[in-house]
């Protein structure tokens, strides 16, 4: 396997969920994982299976909110690798699931939007000088259908994935002559620590509702998140920028 053959990505919220799974596809297929985290056991453990596997891979203490952070993660995947090619803005958190606006806690939203939006913003912000040094990149972002419809996780968490289209969309233009590229994902549900709520006795009438709304009847895996970065990250993408791709089971046809 080598989709990623030569390439260096970043890959945000490796320790666990859809950023581990990408980080193990992305090494699968040849890239160069440079995996960040807050959690240092877990994404060690990852990093580790990778290793242990032929894959080559390395972590970096990563709180996408700070700027010194993203300085040094970028500076430690230059020094290591010699460059940067793809970034996968993975990493962020849920809010409350039902937080209508006239409800919503003030420091709740400033903390969905400094971890969702700006962790993304400031990922792309460091990424992309080393892109343009390298020849050009793809930068992927995992939004949700929460920023294309109304009720699918709270006005804080909508507004931010939202955002993170909208900066996405003006990336593409920004850098699309020095052949960086930047698309998003939209997941619809999928199985990961974030959605476990939905496995609580209190919400089994919700997770059903939900399922009944998706066409194909289950939650996705955090491996067909994977699978969809893969694409973005690789040159089999290499005239897509700019857009949207949703992956939720068909959630939104419906």
């Amino acid at each position: 396997m080598s989709r990623l053959s030569g390439k260096v990505a970043i890959i945000t919220g490796a320790g666990s969920g859809m950023g581990a799974e990408q980080a193990r596809l992305f090494a699968k297929e040849g890239g160069k994982v440079v995996g960040g985290d807050m959690n240092m056991e877990a994404l060690q453990s990852v990093v580790d299976d990778i290793t242990a596997g032929g894959g080559d891979a390395i972590a970096v203490k990563l709180n996408i909110s700070s700027p010194e952070d993203w300085e040094s993660a970028v500076k430690t995947a230059v020094d290591t690798y010699g460059q940067v090619n793809v970034l996968v803005n993975t990493a962020g958190v849920a809010g409350p699931f039902i937080a209508k606006a006239a409800e919503h806690d003030v420091e709740e939203w400033d903390k969905l939007l400094a971890i969702n939006l700006k962790g993304a913003f400031l990922g792309s912000k460091y990424s992309i000088p080393e892109m343009i040094k390298a020849g050009g990149g793809s930068i992927v972002t995992i939004s949700s259908i929460g920023g294309l419809i109304g009720g699918q996780g709270g006005t804080g968490y909508g507004a931010a994935k939202a955002g993170l289209i909208g900066m996405t969309k003006n990336i593409a233009v920004d850098y699309g002559r020095d052949n960086v590229r930047a698309n998003v994902i939209c997941p619809g549900q999928i199985k990961t620590p974030m959605s476990a709520v939905l496995e609580d006795e209190a919400a089994k009438e919700a997770k059903q509702s939900y399922i009944n709304k998706t066409p194909l009847g289950h939650f996705g895996d955090p491996i067909d998140i994977a699978y969809a970065a893969l694409f973005l990250a690789s040159e089999e993408s290499k005239f897509i920028t700019g857009t949207e791709l949703i992956v939720d089971g068909g959630v939104m046809a419906n």
